[in-house]
């Protein structure tokens, strides 16, 4: 069973802006330890696997680096593909390395055309520690596939908030951590229209993801 939004894409965007995650990390550098005691709070979630979007997303205009320092377009580069879209930080103690994990689990049940066929891509709500070789360092680690972007904040909040995904500037603390405030949701583009039709919120497993990409890739609703 799963929900249809019946609501236009600005009523859609503003009920998704409340869906955030606040994240403490450690000040350190590029090496990604997170401070002892870090905590994380997720506010929504869901039990069900996705809702579809009855008011499909356009593909948010981002131009930024990813993971290997080349400028990346995400509009022309993934056109034609099925995508699935996260806005996240890799010194995430947990939603983000866990959501990312599954993504990797699911691809991988995939038969390798549709592997191939897949574009998965991770855009950094903490570019500043975000760089290339670090997004390349941490996603390598589930999938080598998985495309990670960095760059201009303001840019990347702008793409995030026209697609209903709310995430603030990173805040250091009085104590020297960071915190990372963003939405948990994946967003599942189809290849046909380069639209995002289906919406996955924190806590979606692996298994419910591998259930669905079969069908996202085909264009279907799930």
């Amino acid at each position: 069973m799963r929900t249809t939004i019946k609501a236009g894409a600005i009523a859609v965007a503003a009920a998704c802006a409340l869906l955030l995650t606040g994240c403490g990390s450690s000040s350190g550098g590029s090496d990604g330890t997170s401070a002892a005691g870090t905590l994380a709070e997720v506010n929504g979630g869901s039990d069900q696997p996705g809702t579809l979007l009855d008011t499909p997303f356009t593909k948010p205009q981002l131009r930024l680096t990813d993971n290997h320092g080349k400028p990346f377009d995400l509009v022309k580069q993934t056109a034609g593909h099925p995508t699935l879209l996260f806005f996240g930080y890799t010194h995430c103690p947990d939603v983000c390395p866990t959501t990312m994990s599954d993504l990797a689990l699911a691809k991988a049940k995939l038969p390798k055309a549709d592997q191939d066929k897949l574009r998965v891509v991770f855009v950094s709500s903490d570019p500043e520690r975000d760089t290339p070789a670090r997004l390349t360092e941490w996603l390598g680690a589930m999938d080598k596939s998985f495309i990670g972007l960095t760059g201009d904040f303001t840019a990347i909040q702008t793409a995030a908030r026209s697609v209903g995904v709310g995430i603030e500037a990173p805040v250091r603390e009085k104590d020297g951590s960071i915190t990372v405030t963003h939405g948990a949701e994946v967003l599942a583009f189809w290849p046909k229209d380069d639209k995002a039709h289906v919406l996955y919120m924190s806590g979606t497993t692996a298994e419910q993801f591998a259930h669905d990409l079969p069908k996202i890739i085909r264009s279907e609703a799930p």
